[in-house]
Formats: C-alpha cells, sequence, structure tokens
C-alpha cells in the first residue's frame, strides 16, 4: 500500500504463468547462421544433424544461458529473434485506468476480467438496497467486494455514493428497471423478501445471475475498479514494455505493475533485455 498525492493504492500482484524458454530463440538465431556447432549448449549443437525428439526439446526448453542471444541482444541489436521466447503472466488488482494504457501495446495476447459479466454483486446489491436499506446498505456491501485500488474507506465510499446515485437515476429513468436488473427467474425474490434488503441480496446472489448485465450498467464505474487479466507477451515486446512503463516518466500505477512484472520475470530473460551490465 502506498499513498500517491494524499490517497492510498494497493499494487498489483503478478505471478508468471509460463514460460516458454530461451532455446528456441538460440535455435532460431542459429538457423540464420548455420553455426550451431557454435553453441555453448549441446542439445543445440546436435540439431544441425538430427531433427530434436521430446527429451531433447525438454533440454532445449531448460538452456538457461546463451552466449549467442546476449551477443545479438546487446551488440548487434538483432531483437527480432527475442520474439520467439514467450511469457505469459496473471494479474491480479491492477486497475482500469492502467488497462487503457496497458492495451496501447499491441504485440501481446490479453484476456481481461469482463464487467459485462461480472458486475452482477454490484447490481444485486443495488436492487436489495430499494428493499429498505437505502444507500447505507449499498456502500457497505460494495466496500466488502474490495473491488477499489483506492485504499481509503471513505474516498472508497464517496466513490460507491456516486456509483448508488447514477443507478438510482438511472432506476427511476427506465419503466421496467428490474428487466433489465435481475433475471427473470429472480423476479419473485422481490415480493417474497421485500422489505428486507440483506434477505433479497442474498437470494439474487443465490439465483441466476442476469446476462450481460454489465450492458446497462458499466456506466457506473471508474477508473478505479480492480482489473485481473492474464498478459502473454514475446520477449522483445516485453522489453519494450519495461522501457517505457518501468520509468519515471511513466503513469505511476503501470509502473507498478511494470515493477511486479519484472520482478516476476526469470533472470534468463531480464538478462537479455534489461540493460545492467
Amino acid at each position: 500500500m502506498e499513498e500517491i498525492y494524499g490517497i492510498r493504492y494497493t499494487r498489483p500482484e503478478v505471478v508468471l504463468l509460463q514460460d516458454t524458454g530461451i532455446g528456441v530463440a538460440e535455435t532460431a538465431a542459429r538457423t540464420c547462421y548455420d553455426s550451431f556447432e557454435n553453441s555453448e549448449n549441446d542439445v543445440i549443437k546436435s540439431i544441425r544433424n538430427i531433427l530434436p525428439d521430446e527429451s531433447m526439446t525438454n533440454e532445449l526448453n531448460s538452456i538457461d544461458e546463451s552466449q549467442l542471444l546476449d551477443d545479438l541482444a546487446w551488440t548487434y541489436f538483432h531483437h527480432s529473434i527475442l520474439e520467439h521466447a514467450n511469457l505469459s503472466y496473471l494479474v491480479r488488482g491492477t486497475s482500469r485506468g492502467v488497462l487503457q494504457e496497458h492495451a496501447r501495446h499491441r504485440l501481446q495476447a490479453i484476456s481481461v476480467r469482463s464487467t459485462r459479466y461480472t458486475m452482477s454483486s454490484i447490481i444485486n446489491a443495488f436492487v436489495a438496497s430499494l428493499q429498505g436499506g437505502g444507500k447505507e446498505f449499498f456502500i457497505q456491501k460494495i466496500l466488502s467486494f474490495d473491488m477499489f485500488v483506492t485504499a481509503d474507506e471513505d474516498y472508497n465510499a464517496l466513490e460507491i455514493s456516486g456509483m448508488y446515485e447514477k443507478l438510482l437515476y438511472q432506476s427511476k429513468k427506465v419503466e421496467d428497471f428490474y428487466a433489465i436488473s435481475v433475471a427473470k427467474s429472480s423476479l419473485g425474490f422481490l415480493e417474497e423478501f421485500a422489505g428486507d434488503s440483506q434477505k433479497v441480496y442474498e437470494a439474487l446472489e443465490a439465483g441466476k445471475k442476469k446476462r450481460n448485465v454489465g450492458d446497462a450498467f458499466k456506466h457506473i464505474i471508474s477508473d478505479n475498479v480492480k482489473v485481473d487479466m492474464v498478459v502473454t507477451f514475446n520477449l522483445r515486446s516485453l522489453k519494450n514494455y519495461f522501457a517505457l512503463r518501468d520509468s519515471g516518466a511513466a503513469y505511476f500505477q503501470i509502473r507498478w505493475l511494470a515493477e511486479a512484472m519484472k520482478a516476476a520475470t526469470p533472470k534468463k530473460y531480464l538478462d537479455l533485455i534489461v540493460k545492467n551490465k
């Protein structure tokens, strides 16, 4: 947790899910130069004469060092070879604001927790609040979700209050608000537990979720909402990402993400993309 400009924030968490190794990248480079015999890695030396079997590919993918890749990365700047290595990360708890900047890095695969499909609990809390609990019920329920990168409860309560007011406004503008906010099979809970916000909320949570509920309500959430995602970079693209985002010139939240990704990245990759010599 860190305070920036008077507001406390939580940092994202990152785990490396998989990495393909650097052996394929060296194999690709030596294919260009037909220089397999010069490798310090025996398995690559042997590839010139035979096609690798499964045991050889396993050995290839476990290579930790390559002098050729080091030379190409730092002496000849032949970075296209780095595109043969890929790394995938699970990111937890960055923000929607960061997502907008992160997605500008086009050479990546990215899958993001969708607000279209994951807003049900928020809307259920609002619908339930209309059964007597009011704004305070809604605020306390949303606070319990830990859904913001901002960590000051009073600040988050202000943000949630704004969400409530937007939903209340919308509920008065839409003639049949429950038709867009509650699954048809769950509408009976509103009458069954009328006047009891907690029971209505629990029933809605246990019932069928409204399909694509976020389509009608994405407008209520801000850039402070937490985002989870899985991203896959090739090593050349990751080099560019770290150069731009692990920088004092970068927005502090995406810098935190880059720092966490770098901390999760094995040394054999960092040696090829982060200058430390």
